[in-house]
């Protein structure tokens, strides 16, 4: 497979015209992966355009390629989105890693209650931007057309009031009597999942999600680590949507 290179504004480059890699993508592409003249590589904005090209020529800040093919490809809908607790050391960046090169649209930090790491204006903001560059990295390393929206820090009450906005909210509880295989899943309707910190989300959270439309649901018998259960279920509803 081709190896994919990714600039950070809207591509209008038509079949027969260069595209020009500058910066630090132009560092990667020429220093550490090393393109040579005439190889063909893919190039895209994370917006939906996905070009095919010839590399012209490389300098360590600059590589031009010629496109050979263009295809725009369309924003997916439904959309799913990723309600991530924080989490320790690294376990929710896992997760943001996962959940990327499986294919989730968006992915909202939630600071539960449970959630052992904290983070207060200045660790938001640095957490975020940690966030959105895992978010690029994993979307070059699974060629995906689309970069996910990593959302500003949120709340319960944030997602409480989402839950009301019309999109099917489905929260991962052990102890739910709902399979996530089974759940219903209205037509055409964005599916926000929400998955806990390692603690579990406590009782009063709960509650305050359901009271505002969400369904309780569970992925099987066992009992994930945060890591791994937001992947797990994006997998299965990549499944039900026929994603996959």
């Amino acid at each position: 497979m081709a190896l994919h290179f990714l600039l950070d504004e809207h591509i209008d480059a038509q079949v027969g015209e260069p595209v020009t890699l500058t910066g630090p993508e132009a560092h990667h592409a020429a220093t550490v992966r090393r393109v040579r003249v005439d190889e063909t590589v893919t190039v895209g904005d994370g917006r939906g355009a996905w070009l095919t090209g010839v590399v012209e020529s490389v300098q360590p800040k600059q590589v031009v390629v010629r496109v050979t093919a263009r295809r725009d490809v369309p924003s997916p809908s439904p959309r799913i989105l990723l309600v991530q607790a924080l989490a320790k050391g690294d376990r929710d960046e896992l997760a943001v890693q996962a959940a990327t090169e499986i294919g989730v649209d968006e992915i909202v930090p939630w600071q539960a209650e449970r959630s052992i790491s904290r983070w207060d204006a200045t660790k938001a903001s640095k957490g975020r931007a940690r966030w959105e560059a895992i978010v690029r990295e994993a979307s070059k390393q699974a060629h995906r057309a689309w970069l996910p929206v990593v959302a500003p820090l949120t709340s319960t009450a944030d997602l409480a009031e989402r839950a009301r906005g019309g999109a099917a909210v489905l929260v991962l509880e052990p102890t739910a009597e709902v399979a996530l295989s089974a759940a219903d899943l209205p037509p055409d309707v964005d599916v926000m999942l929400v998955v806990g910190p390692e603690g579990g989300i406590s009782a009063s959270e709960l509650t305050t999600l359901e009271d505002a439309g969400a369904a309780l649901v569970r992925l099987g018998d066992t009992v994930l680590r945060t890591s791994t259960a937001g992947p797990a279920a994006l997998a299965v509803l990549s499944a039900r949507l026929g994603r996959w």
